[in-house]
């Protein structure tokens, strides 16, 4: 694949060093990032064969990495494995926390971090629901939390949901908002807490009708998604769904859409259905999952055929950029 720059390929000066907790998925993926970026990492994880784990994540990586332009020669020259918590995050200016989706475990390690890191160091959580209200309950200063959930894989799909706590301080926010510009990604500043967030209660929505459609028998799971593939997955690609049906509304714009179609619309909400994951779905489910690859061939082929998504996408210019061009043009 030829190098594209879907992304600023700026680095974050204020913050070069990044303590990685948890070397799951997510924070493999984090770490892949912030080393292209140049970034110093520690990562730090009780599993006995965290190295072995991290460093096959990274050579996944790599391929992408150089896709979207970023350098991956030496790429683990500035990696390095501490297994005490407390050490790992002790000069750092940023902590990740990729940890276990449970409170009372984000609850203990962030006050274990706390105790140990910086007094300014920023403390971020990878978290794909929890509030960090609640997370920084555990916290004498609750004011430095904030929640940094990433798409995955991070270091591929821009999204960074930044979502404060009701004691979060708004300077906070904003080095979190400045570290992920300088990395690349598109920070989004969620106004208000929601479990889930965004990003993950639309997929819960969308998942949830497309499991209820699979267990009527309306369609199959490959036939699914094939139909979201081919309409409004390459949609939403470049226009959202608010744009989408501004779009439908013709001339009229979302106003027209909704008074004339919106209707229709409403009507199918009731009809959507609301389906359990009990044990006959879930055989259902996974009876179908036969996608002709092992999952590890699939994920590459995702991510090779995401980044020529990126390169479609950052390669069309915004209409709404080119109007507000025309309208200065149109003044001078």
């Amino acid at each position: 694949m030829n190098d594209i720059h879907v992304a600023t390929h700026g680095t974050p000066d204020t913050h070069r060093h990044v303590a990685v907790v948890g070397a799951g998925v997510i924070g493999s993926s984090w770490t892949a990032l912030f080393l292209a970026k140049g970034l110093t990492v520690t990562v730090t994880d009780p599993l006995p064969d965290v190295a072995r784990q991290v460093h096959d994540q990274l050579q996944a990586a790599v391929p992408t990495l150089r896709a979207l332009g970023l350098p991956t020669d030496d790429l683990e020259r500035n990696l390095y494995f501490e297994a005490d918590l407390g050490k790992a995050v002790a000069d750092a200016d940023v902590v990740q926390e990729n940890g276990p989706e449970r409170l009372a475990v984000k609850q203990d390690v962030f006050a274990r971090i706390e105790q140990a890191a910086r007094p300014d160091a920023l403390l971020i959580s990878s978290t794909s629901g929890i509030r960090a209200t609640d997370i920084a309950q555990a916290l004498r200063r609750p004011a430095r939390l904030v929640i940094g959930h990433p798409f995955n894989p991070p270091h591929l799909i821009p999204l960074v949901e930044v979502v404060p706590g009701e004691k979060t301080d708004r300077e906070v926010v904003e080095r979190a908002v400045a570290f992920y510009t300088a990395l690349g990604k598109k920070p989004q500043v969620l106004r208000k807490e929601a479990p889930g967030f965004v990003a993950n209660r639309l997929q819960a929505a969308l998942f949830r009708e497309a499991v209820n459609l699979v267990v009527q028998g309306v369609v199959t799971e490959s036939e699914l998604d094939e139909i979201v593939t081919s309409s409004i997955g390459l949609r939403w690609a470049v226009a959202g769904p608010f744009r989408s049906f501004h779009l439908g509304g013709g001339p009229g714009g979302l106003p027209h859409f909704l008074e004339h179609l919106g209707p229709g619309l409403e009507g199918l909400w009731h009809d959507l259905g609301t389906p359990e994951l009990d044990e006959p779905t879930v055989r259902l489910l996974s009876g179908q999952a036969r996608f002709g690859a092992s999952v590890e061939e699939l994920d590459a082929a995702r991510d090779e055929a995401q980044v020529r998504v990126m390169r479609a996408v950052s390669g069309s210019p915004d209409p709404t950029v080119r109007a507000g061009r025309a309208e200065r043009s149109a003044g001078n």
